[in-house]
């Protein structure tokens, strides 16, 4: 048996990082596998806490001392088994979440100066292992129930509610409107940091399991909502949000100025082995240019580290706060700059330079923070005088995404939405105000982490199964429905 509370003689040691040389010519991920005896050592330095933290703040409220000593102990398929009880995705998450704003951001013993548990790299090793083993399998109720679910959307969402219900023998179908299913993880999150395999391989453990997808579908067009209504006996609304913040100013329509969803989606893409027309133009391809990326977020991450892989003659990222009030992840940013991208911190695009033949620069302006706004960050202010020209031949606007218009979209005026487009919806339930139909995920919460999708997907299945079975969703006041985003 493997003693715990290690921390105080075993250091810190995170899984080797490829150096940023050799990854910058590939999409591959930067982080190598923990070996066997590495994964047991470093889930040894769990101090098996009390009150443990990092499970608090995990939204999933993943059992993580019990899965890490399993792992110290050599139980593997035991902690493959704790962790997926409570995460459809872990090897997912263990990728791309956040850990150092969540589990890891709020160990104890990081507290205390000996350096976080490194969670997430352990987390990945679990489930890698177990579908190298075999353990991870396909759904198989034991019962098969009659009734039948449609779900609006196969990002993780979608997914992970759809992985619950065909648990419970209920009939799921999955609409989505792109031809793979996964949302963002397919075509928003770069191979870098998730590469495809990975996820296609749970879109064809669902498929085996019983879950029909029904791709290249878009409601509105290709089938009504009041069909699908009349169809399923439940329905959730699970698209995410896609429709991108514009950015205004002079020159700012110029040939050359790109979204980054349309920049990364294109991408990914390639790396599928698909044409991609835009692409192939060099409307999307940051090959030899002077690429200006604008945004501070994990979008705006991505896109810099993958005009880096495109083989980028610069890579500039302009965002109008200081590195601490960066909303991205810090460990994200310094990928970054390891792999040669230069930050503007307290920088801002003012205008555009170019013309018909396409963008040549951005007229930036430098900033400072002044007295805090209503949401307590102290807000940007301009420095007269600190205008500045950064060539560019490529921009990329990373900022932010909003909801699409889903009541004119699909001509459901009784949809209810908050004032940011946001759908309505319990939080406790999430229930919409219509009867059966459910929403779960970034279209009620806003632009959020995979994780809160999991999180979401998942209870919204739970709440659709008490539906079927007839017994009382509860609906809520006006005032009991989520404004997140509000």
């Amino acid at each position: 048996m493997t003693n715990m509370l290690k921390f105080v003689d075993v250091n810190r040691e995170t899984p080797e990082k490829r150096e940023a040389e050799a990854r910058k010519e590939d999409f591959h991920e930067i982080y190598r596998e923990y070996a066997t005896e590495k994964a047991a050592e470093q889930s040894a330095r769990c101090s098996q806490c009390g009150v443990p933290f990092c499970q608090s703040h995990c939204p999933l409220h993943n059992n993580i001392p019990d899965w890490l000593k399993a792992t110290a102990e050599g139980r593997l398929e035991e902690a493959y088994e704790i962790s997926q009880a409570t995460n459809t995705f872990p090897e997912i998450c263990g990728r791309i979440c956040p850990q150092d704003r969540l589990c890891e951001g709020n160990c104890v013993i990081e507290q205390s100066g000996h350096g976080t548990v490194t969670i997430g790299a352990i987390e990945k090793y679990i489930t890698d292992t177990a579908w190298e083993e075999g353990w991870v399998k396909p759904a198989r109720p034991r019962t098969e129930r009659p009734e039948s679910v449609g779900i609006i959307g196969a990002g993780p969402g979608g997914m992970a509610a759809a992985d619950a219900l065909r648990r419970k023998g209920v009939q799921v179908t999955i609409y989505d409107r792109y031809d793979r299913a996964g949302g963002l993880l397919t075509y928003g999150i770069p191979g870098f940091k998730l590469e495809k395999d990975v996820v296609m391989r749970r879109v064809k453990q669902q498929e085996e399991s019983g879950i029909a997808f029904q791709l290249n579908c878009d409601i509105g067009t290709d089938i009504s909502f009041e069909d699908l209504r009349e169809k399923h006996d439940a329905l959730l609304i699970a698209t995410g949000v896609y429709k991108t913040r514009e950015i205004g100013g002079p020159g700012s329509g110029y040939p050359g100025i790109v979204q980054a969803l349309d920049y990364l989606t294109a991408s990914n893409r390639k790396s599928f082995g698909d044409t991609v027309d835009d692409f192939e133009t060099g409307t999307l391809d940051a090959d030899g240019k002077n690429v200006v990326v604008i945004g501070g977020g994990d979008t705006a991450m991505d896109c810099v580290r993958t005009a880096v892989r495109q083989g980028a003659k610069a890579v500039t990222c302009l965002y109008r706060r200081d590195r601490v009030n960066m909303p991205g992840s810090m460990r994200e940013v310094a990928n970054a700059e390891e792999e040669g991208v230069v930050f503007g911190w307290l920088s801002a695009p003012k205008a555009f330079e170019g013309g018909d033949n396409g963008v040549t620069g951005v007229r930036g302006i430098k900033m400072r923070l002044g007295n805090p706004g209503p949401d307590g960050r102290r807000a940007p202010e301009e420095i007269d005088g600190s205008d500045h020209l950064i060539d560019a031949d490529l921009v990329i606007k990373a900022l932010g995404v909003e909801p699409e218009d889903l009541p004119k979209l699909w001509d459901q005026p009784e949809l209810a939405v908050t004032s940011w487009g946001t759908v309505k919806a319990d939080f406790r339930t999430h229930q919409t105000a219509m009867p059966g139909v459910f929403a779960a995920g970034d279209i009620v919460r806003g632009a959020s982490l995979v994780v809160w999708a999991i999180r979401d997907g998942r209870e919204a299945a739970e709440s659709i199964m008490a539906y079927l079975d007839d017994e009382t969703v509860e609906q809520g006041a006006p005032d009991a429905f989520t404004v997140a985003a509000e």
